[in-house]
């Protein structure tokens, strides 16, 4: 078991590392997935100190916003200071580089419940009401149109293609928050995808009501 003390020392540091990260990917979206890991652990099981910790720390190596390779080394050595084991660091670690949705289209043998966990809680926060708001946050970050009816979503046939794409933020639910649901690892996961899959169609339908309604006037 690790210290509470530990934790909250692991915690500061990851807060720290994530302040300058845009709303959709601060301290406040981690907390988010750690209250949705720990409903999915409390019905699924696994590790909890190896999932809290990939939870904590899961951002850090994120690709939008830092080197994966140097931020997993970091990880590592920061969690050697804390003298926990190197099986549950390498654990970590594992979960981490592949956690995100573009992983699926690199080839990965690694599987785990905690990372099941882990990914489902992580994937929960994009969907639904803070699915939204996240998804036209980082656009706005990275200043891009929330629709354009001249350009379609994409299906993409790799990493890059998608990593690279500029696509304008409601095509994003086409390309990948609308594919979640059905991306779910366990059986808790996929039950709270269902409503918060729901309210993103309802909002879609009203969206585009508005957006025709306005072409007419």
């Amino acid at each position: 078991m690790i210290k509470d003390i530990v934790l909250f020392e692991i915690e500061e540091w990851a807060q720290q590392k994530l302040s300058d990260c845009e709303a959709g990917h601060d301290w406040w979206h981690i907390i988010r997935v750690r209250n949705n890991a720990k409903l999915i652990h409390k019905r699924e099981g696994g590790d909890w100190n190896v999932i809290l910790l990939a939870v904590l720390l899961h951002d850090i190596a994120d690709t939008k916003f830092f080197d994966e390779v140097e931020s997993l080394m970091l990880i590592d050595q920061k969690l050697q200071e804390y003298q926990i084991d190197q099986t549950t660091i390498d654990h970590v670690i594992k979960i981490i580089q592949n956690l995100s949705f573009s992983k699926q289209w690199t080839e990965n043998s690694f599987s785990s419940l905690e990372l099941q966990v882990v990914q489902d809680a992580d994937r929960l926060d994009a969907i639904g009401a803070v699915g939204i708001a996240r998804a036209f946050s980082y656009g706005g970050h990275k200043d891009r149109d929330f629709y354009n009816p001249d350009i379609s979503p994409q299906e993409y046939r790799s990493q890059e293609e998608y990593r690279s794409s500029n696509s304008p933020t409601i095509n994003h639910f086409y390309e990948k928050l609308l594919l979640l649901k059905d991306k779910m690892n366990t059986k808790t996961g996929s039950s709270m995808a269902k409503e918060r899959h729901r309210f993103m169609e309802r909002y879609l339908e009203q969206f585009f009501n508005e957006w025709g309604s306005n072409d007419e006037e």
